[in-house]
């Protein structure tokens, strides 16, 4: 009876290991497989490698506090093992459905604290810290976007263009007795370098993608003594491949495709921010969403982008005299590619300052170097679509919400039945 439980929660574990790498890998690496810069394959097999060295190390400290921190380990019995993982993976579903990227680590907590309610076991000064750091974390994010917005991001894409090598950055050379790897015709080693900065990036994601997810997906079993740490990370890891090599090509058609609403530029700030919030947040063991502070960067960095046509003295002077507000909206940074205000030519590397598009590639305006004062900038025309959609943003965040809540209460009231 114990070994078919146990096979039944490794199943349980695989699949939410599989959702969350076939998310994961589009958040990681879609922009660089919009930009031509590497295949779905590669791109399978980056993410893999890096989600199990993030898992390896620092996603061993998160395992800790899921595993015997929040409830203590000797509540994790393996049917309590498979109840947690079950409503974890139910709620993920559920979101995905919905079509909205929920918080992981979000779930799999609400599924840990039903038990804990239950059981009289939830230790309260860990769910403080856990629940304080999903509050900072999103406002970190957010103010860090729109500093960057506002004084950073503009003086960046006034230097560098960003154009798409449609047929890709390499190609094989066969003229000699060994293939090898060249330029493709009309890149060049600007490209090159761009290609080496997305791709780290990438990777950098998918560390922080492991370090926080893996254990989402195998806490409760480790916290059983079912399995080791060691083991657990291997079979998180594993799932996440399969699911990084498989669904996870819908996901990077989708991101990849249709990140041109947010410059590549734009893509890389964001990711380095996020990514790096939660890989501090991973090291001190607390589980956190790297969905939700990357989103909470994409609305920061746009609304700081649009506040520039004010300085913070005119804006102060307003709000003091009553006067109408200036227009704070967030805006749309597709905006940012052309002088029609649509979105850029292409969302990936290009040459960094050459007025035609190199052959093969998407055309792309010459960076001009110039940068409007603050308060010199005519406010932006946003399109009806912009980043801030407030139905948009009223879904996503509901669904953020109501996920951890299906999670909780469902094992809330499964335990109870148990207890």
């Amino acid at each position: 009876m114990v070994s078919v439980l146990l096979l039944v929660g490794i199943a349980v574990a695989v699949f939410v290991g599989y959702n969350i790498g076939g998310s994961s890998t589009g958040v990681a690496f879609g922009p660089a497989v919009g930009s031509r810069i590497t295949g779905k394959t590669l791109a399978a097999v980056l993410f893999t490698g890096f989600a199990l060295l993030g898992g390896w190390t620092v996603g061993r400290e998160v395992v800790t506090t899921m595993g015997g921190e929040i409830v203590p380990s000797s509540q994790f019995t393996l049917v309590a093992s498979v109840v947690v993982l079950f409503f974890t993976g139910l709620s993920l579903l559920i979101s995905n459905l919905f079509g909205v990227p929920a918080s992981t680590s979000m779930t799999a907590v609400g599924a840990i604290v039903g038990l804990g309610v239950v059981t009289d076991s939830l230790n309260e000064t860990v769910m403080f810290g856990i629940v304080s750091a999903w509050i900072v974390a999103p406002l970190v994010a957010f103010w860090a976007g729109v500093v960057i917005g506002r004084y950073i991001y503009p003086h960046l894409n006034a230097r560098i263009s960003f154009g798409r090598l449609e047929n890709g950055l390499l190609r094989l050379d066969r003229s000699g007795t060994i293939p090898r790897p060249v330029l493709q015709e009309g890149a060049t080693t600007r490209d090159l370098v761009g290609a080496a900065v997305v791709l780290l990036v990438a990777c950098y994601n998918a560390f922080s993608a492991g370090a926080s997810n893996v254990a989402n997906a195998v806490a409760p079993l480790i916290g059983s003594n079912a399995i080791t740490v060691e083991q657990g990370v291997l079979i998180a890891v594993g799932a996440m491949a399969i699911g990084a090599f498989t669904i996870a090509r819908r996901t990077l058609d989708t991101v990849g495709d249709g990140i041109t609403d947010l410059p590549i530029l734009a893509a890389i700030l964001v990711s380095l921010v996020a990514a790096t919030i939660i890989t501090i947040l991973s090291n001190l063991g607390i589980p956190a969403s790297l969905a939700v502070s990357m989103t909470s960067c994409i609305i920061g960095l746009g609304w700081g982008r649009s506040s520039r046509s004010v300085t913070l003295t005119d804006a102060a002077g307003s709000a003091i005299e009553g006067e109408g507000r200036p227009d704070f909206s967030v805006s749309a940074l597709a905006a940012e590619g052309g002088d029609d205000g649509g979105p850029p030519a292409g969302p990936t590397v290009g040459d960094l300052a050459t007025a035609e598009a190199p052959t093969g590639s998407s055309p792309v305006a010459a960076p001009s170097g110039k940068v409007p004062k603050i308060g010199e900038e005519a406010p932006e025309e946003l399109p009806t679509d912009d980043l801030f959609d407030a139905a948009a943003t009223g879904r996503i965040v509901t669904m953020w919400l109501l996920t951890p809540t299906v999670s909780a209460l469902g094992s809330y009231l499964v335990f109870s039945l148990l207890f």
